[in-house]
Parts: structure tokens; sequence; C-alpha cells
């Protein structure tokens, strides 16, 4: 299997040298940027073979706001934001423009290493599989949701979480055994992350957003009636 090709995006050649040293003893390749332009440059013109993309939020000239924007409008590369601030409100600013992780400095590059190991495990193709649910239709080999035959667009956070609730259709779902099972790790921020994705999802699934039904002291369940 060919290997993952990662682009790291940061200003500071000292965190890019860095991650790059820790990703190519894992066996990644990388491809490095030292501001948004650069970023936005080097995507559009190895898109096919970029895997996931490491994005630094205060840069110059473009910031990794404008950027993951930019991206998003054409494709749903997994990104992980990194940033100095902690702020819960700059976090969950993140995840709603569609970040799939959001890690603050100093941070662990082993940490690192292992969250990206797990989001291109649940990337890799798996056995072809499209379920209906109600006018949603899931193609688990295409990674893609329709809803009465028009395709929406999700992120990749978004694509798990609503493809747990599918799975687990009429099963009240509390909201920490969703983030033991979407986030795939230990994950410490607030929970009101996870409303914060649902809120989006029931948006773009239109009138069908009414099947996740919040379980009230609980967390959520989908249901098709």
């Amino acid at each position: 299997m060919e290997e993952a090709t990662i682009l790291i995006v940061d200003d500071e050649s000292r965190i890019r040298k860095l991650l790059k040293d820790f990703l190519t003893k894992e066996g990644y390749k990388t491809i490095e940027a030292e501001d948004g332009e650069k970023a936005i440059k080097i995507f559009e013109e190895k898109e096919e073979k970029i895997s996931l993309i490491i994005l630094d939020v205060m840069m110059p000239k473009l910031d990794g706001w404008s950027v993951l924007r930019q991206i998003r409008q054409s494709s749903k590369v997994p990104v992980i934001m990194l940033t100095a601030r902690g702020e819960e409100q700059d976090e969950l600013f993140g995840f709603e423009l569609g970040v799939d992780e959001y890690i603050t400095k100093p941070f662990s590059p082993k940490i690192l290493v292992a969250r990206i190991k797990a989001i291109l495990s649940r990337t890799k193709t798996k056995q072809n599989e499209v379920k209906g649910y109600g006018g949603i239709t899931i193609d688990t080999e295409g990674r893609t949701v329709s809803v009465d035959g028009k395709n929406i667009e999700l992120s990749l956070r978004e694509y798990e979480l609503l493809k747990y609730l599918l799975d687990n259709e009429n099963v009240a779902l509390s909201r920490d055994k969703i983030l033991n099972n979407v986030w795939n790790y230990d994950y410490y921020g607030d929970s009101r992350t996870i409303d914060s994705h649902i809120k989006k999802i029931r948006h773009k699934l239109g009138k069908k957003g009414k099947y996740i039904k919040t379980m009230r002291g609980v967390g959520y369940k989908f249901e098709v009636k």
C-alpha cells in the first residue's frame, strides 16, 4: 500500500522539522508549507496525493482558518489544527468549519502521531456497503451520504458521528459513549463538542435531521419515525 502523504503547514521551521522527523520515522511522506498561501498552492497542485493536513492557525499571509475554508470548498481531506490558544470557543469554531482534530501547543508528537494513525485508519477503504435509513443513504466505500438522492458534504468527524448513530439505529447513546467510539481516544474537552456536531449534521440533513433525537439526560438516538 502506498505511504500516506501529510501536508505540514506551520510558519515555525522548528515545528515543521519536529513533525517531519516523527512522521518520517512512522513511514509517512511529508510536504511542508511555511504560510497559508503556499499551503493552498501545494494543495491545489497535489490534492490527490495528500492524505491529511496538519494546519497551524496563526500564520502570515493567510491564517489557518482561511486556508481551511478554501480547502473545505472542494475537499473532505482530514485536517488537524494546531494552535497556541486553548479557548473552548476557538475549538468549537474549528469543528464548525470542518476540523477533524484540534491540538493545542505545546503538544506531544507521539500523541499527535497516534491521532493521525487513528484518523487515517478510519478513512481507509473498507468493504463496500450501501444502506438506506428513511431517505438517508450512506456508502461506506465512497464515504458519502445522500438525502433523497442528493449528496451532502460532511467533514470526516461529521461522517463518523452520523455513521455511528446510523449503525446504532434505535439505540440511545450517551455522550461519553459517542466520544469513546467516534473520537476513538480519550477526549478531555467539553462534551458540548458533540452537540455542535449534531447541530451541523441536522442542518445538512434538512427535514431528515429530525431523525436524530435528543435524549434528555442521556445523549442522542437515531430513529426513523
